[in-house]
This record gives C-alpha cells, sequence and structure tokens, in this order.
C-alpha cells in the first residue's frame, strides 16, 4: 500500500464549507488605487501614515457623545494603561458606533497589503487621556507573539482622533522607520528622534505593529479622546476573545467586514472553523 502524502491545500478546499462562505476580503468600497500606492508605500517606509480628516465632522460628533457616555469613572490599573487615562474595553459589545472607524474603505483596502485575507480584529478600545497624564512607555504592539526581531509585523493598527491631536494634550508618539530594528530596545538617543502625531479630528494614523510608539503627557487642561483599532494576521490569537465578548446576536448587528474580523471567517483550510464547518453558519442558524 502506497502511503500518500498532503501536498498544498486544494484537497481540503474541495469539501466546500471555505467556498460556501466566500470571504468579504477586498470588497469594501473602492478608494483611488493611485492613493492607495502612496499612502502604502509610506506606510512600508516610515512604519505608519496619517490619514487626514478621512471621518467627516458631522459623523464624529455623534460618535464622540456615545463614547464619553460610556467611558469608566476610573484611570487605568497602572502605568501602561494609564493611572489617569480612562479605557473603554469591550466596545463593540457595548456599543457600535465604532464601527464605521473600524471597517473605513481607506483602511481596509490598506490593511489588504499589509495583511493576509482573512485577517481579524484583535482589539478596540477607547482611550481618553486626561489631565496631567504622563507619557506611556514606549512599545510596539505585536511584541506579545514570541517570535525574535527582526521579522515581518503580525498586526498593524489605526487610532482615529476624536479630538485634535497636539503636541501637548497627549498625541501618539511614534520612532520613524524603527518598525525595520531588531531586537533592541530603543536608546535615549532613538527616544530623541521619536516625534507627535499631529493631526485634527476625525484623522487617523494607522501604523504597523512593529512599529515603536506610546501615548503622548498631556499638559493640557483638556481630554484627549480617540479610539484604537488592532488588526493581527488571520492565523495569529487575538488580544480580545470576541467569542466570548460579542454574542452572536450583537454580531448578527455588524456588518460581514466586521464579522469576518471578529472571527466568523475561515483562514484557509479550515483554522477557525466549528464543528468541522464554517462558523458563519452559526449566524445564519437564528436558533443558535
Amino acid at each position: 500500500m502506497t502511503q500518500r502524502v498532503l501536498s498544498g491545500n486544494d484537497e481540503y478546499l474541495k469539501s466546500g464549507y471555505a467556498k460556501a462562505y466566500q470571504s468579504t476580503a477586498g470588497s469594501q468600497q473602492a478608494v483611488d488605487a493611485a492613493e492607495l500606492d502612496s499612502l502604502h508605500m509610506a506606510l512600508m517606509r516610515e512604519g505608519y501614515v496619517i490619514l487626514e480628516r478621512i471621518v467627516a465632522e458631522d459623523q464624529l460628533e455623534p460618535i464622540r457623545q456615545q463614547l464619553l457616555g460610556l467611558l469608566p469613572q476610573q484611570g487605568g490599573r497602572n502605568g501602561f494603561e494609564g493611572t489617569r487615562t480612562q479605557r473603554l474595553y469591550g466596545v463593540i459589545s457595548k456599543t457600535l458606533a465604532c464601527n464605521p472607524l473600524v471597517e473605513h474603505p481607506l483602511v481596509l483596502g490598506l490593511l489588504d497589503r499589509v495583511l493576509a485575507p482573512n485577517y481579524l480584529l484583535s482589539q478596540l478600545q477607547v482611550i481618553n487621556i486626561l489631565p496631567g497624564e504622563q507619557a506611556q512607555p514606549l512599545h510596539h504592539d505585536d511584541a506579545f507573539y514570541p517570535v525574535p526581531r527582526p521579522r515581518a509585523h503580525f498586526g498593524a493598527a489605526t487610532i482615529i482622533a476624536l479630538d485634535d491631536f497636539t503636541a501637548e494634550n497627549g498625541a501618539t508618539v511614534v520612532i520613524p522607520r524603527s518598525h525595520t530594528w531588531d531586537g533592541h530596545v530603543p536608546t535615549e538617543k532613538d527616544c530623541a528622534s521619536s516625534i507627535p502625531i499631529i493631526m485634527p479630528k476625525g484623522s487617523m494614523v494607522l501604523f504597523l505593529g512593529t512599529l515603536w510608539h506610546g501615548g503622548g503627557a498631556n499638559y493640557s487642561s483638556k481630554p484627549r479622546l480617540a479610539a484604537t483599532a488592532q488588526y493581527c494576521e488571520p492565523w495569529a490569537r487575538q488580544q480580545e476573545n470576541f467569542s466570548l465578548s460579542v454574542s452572536p446576536e450583537r454580531a448578527r448587528e455588524c456588518s460581514a467586514h466586521i464579522q469576518r474580523m471578529l472571527g466568523y471567517s475561515i483562514h484557509p483550510p479550515f483554522m477557525g472553523m466549528v464543528n468541522g464547518m464554517h462558523p458563519r453558519r452559526l449566524l445564519d442558524n437564528q436558533s443558535r
């Protein structure tokens, strides 16, 4: 008897379930290809790119007001979260207000270029830096994946300015081109080369998971509100356990793109399956 050896994924895919539920990856509203090319080049060169004023103010203000009403009274639990920083976790279970920011067509267009198809939402939170907060320690977002640098990024993130970001009110600080570094920790000289992301409200900064960055100190007299969405490769574990924090009933209220990024998707040939089948079946079956 000749022993068979699996070669590629074609044999798995013949079973049909990954084909029965076509991925929504890449099906978002089209954006200008030349603009996307330019932004992608800048992102890969610098490790970050600013998408200025891509959310209209009349769309932004209702989001701001809803999020302000949900923020906890207490600050963070440690210096990294910020003891004078309010953080709202489990956002989708509490409000769908941020969903349009998470799935903005320009963001998805860039993510399609830097992550594999069916990339996931790793976490979503709201961050309100209060006056008197000190600077957050510099870090890179995918440091918890235990793979030595230098290496490719395993994720990307957006920080959405719901207030103007200034050098005084806690604008995110980045070290340009640090996404290409090896495993060394930023030196004093490196930190001196960091720059604040100054941008008007309604703008976003999108950066790769290997870029060194951190929240800035708030020397102003007003809070600085932002939302941040982190995304990861479809084979990587998400930071937020959306299968527990977002009920199927709530997921049904989300768009197909958000559902895919929450984990109702398959990374071929079968990663993410439920009972051997595509997880979208759980949303289609109203009785489950």
